[in-house]
């Protein structure tokens, strides 16, 4: 039963490490595989990571109960297995052996029995043979006394024959007694002895195999609650924003459409009643024979037909085109009215296209939304900025080892470096020129949409969003990178009234380890902070609850992961 137990905990233990590897690669299969610049910044995605890492931290714990089990119980088990067997070996041989000697002392017995037996048997038959002898006339006294002295030889054997059957019958007797009366019960009550530690380890064993898993059941908790915790941290207005700000065209409404007059040329009399639906403004300009509108080919109208259109198809246009005007000086067709569409007309898809792509169409992305062009061009800036501080620490590298080379001649050649030198400030020249071109269009990109912004914001000037960092156009970026880099931004009309109040953008987010009540931000175990300012050296990290709230957190408090590049500050709506 104890092998039996055994081979069931190692079952169990190999269960829990199977469970424990599958669900490791579980989490293996729907982690990210993408870079970190490219991890989603949707708190709902972030939720989801800090899950799996929750539930690999989780399998860690099965195999823990694992290892528990193999140890504390599978490896006890087999350990003491061997001992009870070389122990009841040794008890068996004891009995065995006492069993051999009753039984050679019975053997003894039985011999000095049957020696008794036969030695009677002898001293009658020569009892007999002197009596027959002792009365026949005939027998010669020769024969008499040899009858005798042999009848007298056979009785003295019997005789002690039997004393010795008596003392073996004696030391037989005493030998079984001690037989069944010591030796043997010693023996089943070292048996005994032994079973009942068996069943006290084996009792032991159960509530090992019980504690190996309550043991983790704290830690399993924990993991459940960060499970909650990541549940809880979802925000749907956020990532509604990250949304808006990734596919946001940048393009302006489109304005009214004119009206078209075409009954300027009827002629009208006096004692016409009817009403004319000719405006005010178009009625003075007949009255002072001046045309009537025409349509003009850069009203915001003929930009619309090179828009596109979310839900599905566009809109209809009118079902009739205004003719032309009457003066043949200025002839216009349908194609300056409405030029060609620059885009398809499935917005999402062209989007998701425009972003899943790795080489673009153009090279200044001209031929993407204004707001996307201004963050492709943007995140192109921050990469080729990369590889220009990656190409300075190179030719810095080099340069140092240059000078050693010059100190120290016997360490190398320092003429040997030139040409890395040389290439790395080709290099170096060539992101230069890259960069300034691209930055050439983005400041471009943003005059303009700066300019829309205003326009924006002197017709609408009771309409603000909420606080954040605003773009040049007015809207809210995600890109915290541009504040630094882009040097061509202009602030809009309520950058002034905003400094102060703008609340910094999240790098990060973090998981408190240990709960804290501060002056300035109080936090649970578990509960999850937005980072939105590193620890400058003194232990402190400023961050900001979900609820708006900021303040300092002991920096040793909680657990910091960082997000390279994070784009997005958080809005609140």
């Amino acid at each position: 039963f104890l092998e039996r137990y055994a081979k069931f905990v190692k079952e169990r233990l190999e269960i829990e490490q199977n469970y424990a590897k599958q669900l490791r690669n579980l989490v293996k299969k729907y982690c990210p595989k993408r870079s970190k610049d490219e991890e989603p910044r949707f708190t709902s995605c972030l939720s989801f990571y800090s899950i799996l890492n929750e539930l690999n931290d989780y399998a860690g714990q099965r195999e823990v109960v694992a290892e528990e089990m193999a140890h504390r119980v599978y490896g006890e088990l087999m350990r003491y297995s061997q001992d009870l067997k070389a122990e009841r070996k040794h008890h068996l041989q004891e009995g065995r052996k006492a069993q051999q000697h009753l039984d050679h002392c019975w053997k003894q017995m039985d011999n000095s029995k049957k020696k008794f037996e036969r030695e009677c048997r002898e001293a009658e038959k020569s009892q007999m043979t002197y009596e027959r002898l002792d009365n026949d006339i005939n027998a010669t006294k020769s024969e008499v006394e040899k009858a005798k002295a042999q009848f007298y030889m056979r009785t003295h054997s019997a005789d002690e024959s039997k004393n010795e059957y008596a003392a073996q019958l004696q030391s037989f007797n005493a030998e079984q007694w001690k037989h069944f009366h010591s030796a043997i019960p010693q023996i089943f009550k070292n048996l005994q002895n032994m079973d009942e530690r068996r069943t006290v380890k084996l009792g032991e064993t159960y509530r090992s195999f019980a504690e190996a898993e309550r043991r983790v059941i704290p830690i399993i908790s924990k993991c459940l609650e960060g499970m909650v915790s990541a549940a809880k941290a979802v925000d749907e207005r956020r990532d509604s924003v990250i949304v808006v700000e990734s596919f946001k065209s940048g393009f302006e409404p489109p304005a009214d459409f004119p009206f078209e007059d075409f009954s300027q040329n009827l002629s009208r009399t006096g004692s016409d009643g009817t009403i004319s639906n000719t405006p005010k403004g178009d009625k003075d300009r007949d009255r002072d024979g001046a045309p009537g509108p025409r349509s003009d080919p850069k009203h915001p109208m003929s930009r619309t037909k090179n828009k596109l259109w979310l839900f599905g198809k566009k809109p209809k246009s009118p079902a009739f085109c205004p003719p032309p005007p009457p003066s043949s000086s200025r002839s216009w067709s349908t194609s300056h009215l409405f030029p060609p569409p620059r885009f398809s007309s499935d917005l999402v898809s062209h989007y998701l296209s425009e972003i899943k792509t790795t080489a673009p169409s153009l090279e200044d992305f001209s031929h993407l939304p204004p707001e996307q062009r201004r963050k492709r061009l943007q995140q192109r800036i921050d990469e080729l900025n990369r590889e220009l501080q990656k190409e300075m620490d190179q030719r810095d590298a080099l340069n140092k080892m240059k000078d050693v080379y010059e100190k120290s001649p016997q360490m190398g050649d320092p003429n040997s470096l030139q040409p890395k030198i040389s290439e790395t400030i080709c290099n170096m020249e060539k992101l230069r020129s890259e960069i300034h071109k691209n930055e050439t269009w983005l400041s471009e990109v943003e005059g303009k949409q700066s300019s829309r912004g205003d326009r924006r914001h002197s017709a609408d000037n009771h309409h603000h969003g909420p606080q954040g960092r605003e773009s040049p156009e007015g809207s809210y970026t995600d890109d915290t990178s541009q504040e630094h880099h882009t040097p061509h931004h202009r602030p809009g009309p309520f950058d002034d009234e905003f400094d102060d109040d703008d609340p910094l953008p999240v790098i990060g987010h973090c998981k408190a380890l240990y709960s804290f009540d501060g002056e300035t931000l109080e936090f649970n175990l578990n509960g999850v902070l937005y980072i939105i300012e590193e620890d400058k050296g003194d232990g402190w990290t400023r961050a900001r609850k979900q609820s708006g709230e900021e303040g300092y957190v002991p920096t040793s408090y909680v657990e910091i992961t960082l997000e390279k590049n994070s784009k997005g500050a958080v809005t609140y709506i």
